[in-house]
């Protein structure tokens, strides 16, 4: 078997480099909105403004979720799977759709469904459990790179993790994640070793970032490179 190792490192720049094109598409082949200039995004806000992907995550086709409908057992399930057709199969209610809504929109449409037949008031909570048209790449200096699913929330670390952690030759301190956010292309550069001693907020990721673990002898090559790329918002090292 060929070390792949030294490969890693030669090809990081222009992996670096080709980015913005790689994660111009989806995983899952949809095509996403073109880069465009943008003003630098404070990295506290865009934190918190993505803390809770369940919030705005739009259910896709496959995806697991719990349902829970308050004091009524018979209608809630910990686990429960949207079909291949995008849609619930539901006891009284039947076929309803779920993909393209969100976890509190498909909440409320069910709620409405089972107050004008079945219940008065009902509270009804969905759950992404496992989001299965949600990818994250993780390339670089990880020991397996490749696409993972994410299985609900899923944060920086666990990205990581998927991948079987950094190669011993990994800068934690050069951990680079690529994002599409309202159209815009993005780039942070964070500080694994921090955010692991709970030194720094561990993000949470979202469906189709990108993840690139720098070498120790790339971080500054990594640095100035995602300074230099056009279209790219840096938002923001920590």
């Amino acid at each position: 078997m060929i070390d792949q190792g030294p490969l890693k490192q030669m090809r990081l720049p222009l992996l670096v480099l080709t980015m913005s094109g790689l994660a111009a598409c989806a995983s899952d082949g949809r095509p996403t909105a073109s880069p465009a200039v943008a003003d630098t995004v404070d990295p506290i806000s865009l934190v918190a403004a993505n803390g809770q992907p369940s919030e705005t995550y739009h259910i896709g086709p496959t995806d697991k979720l719990a349902m829970s409908v308050f004091q009524v057992p018979d209608l809630s399930f910990e686990e429960i799977y949207v079909d291949a057709a995008g849609r619930l199969q539901l006891p009284l209610l039947g076929s309803i759709q779920a993909a393209g809504l969100t976890p509190a929109e498909l909440s409320s449409d069910i709620e409405r469904r089972l107050a004008g037949q079945y219940l008065r008031n009902p509270q009804v909570t969905i759950t992404v459990s496992e989001a299965a048209s949600q990818k994250v790449t993780v390339d670089g200096a990880v020991t397996k790179p490749g696409v993972y699913v994410m299985r609900g929330h899923t944060t920086l670390l666990q990205a990581v993790a998927m991948a079987e952690g950094p190669t011993p030759i990994a800068d934690l301190e050069s951990v680079a994640v690529f994002r599409t956010l309202n159209g815009r292309r993005m780039v942070a550069v964070f500080d694994l070793r921090a955010i692991r001693t709970g030194q720094a907020t561990d993000p949470v990721m979202l469906g189709d970032d990108v993840v690139v673990v720098d070498t120790s002898r790339l971080s500054k090559t990594l640095r100035d490179v995602v300074q230099a790329l056009p279209g790219l918002a840096v938002f923001g090292y920590l």
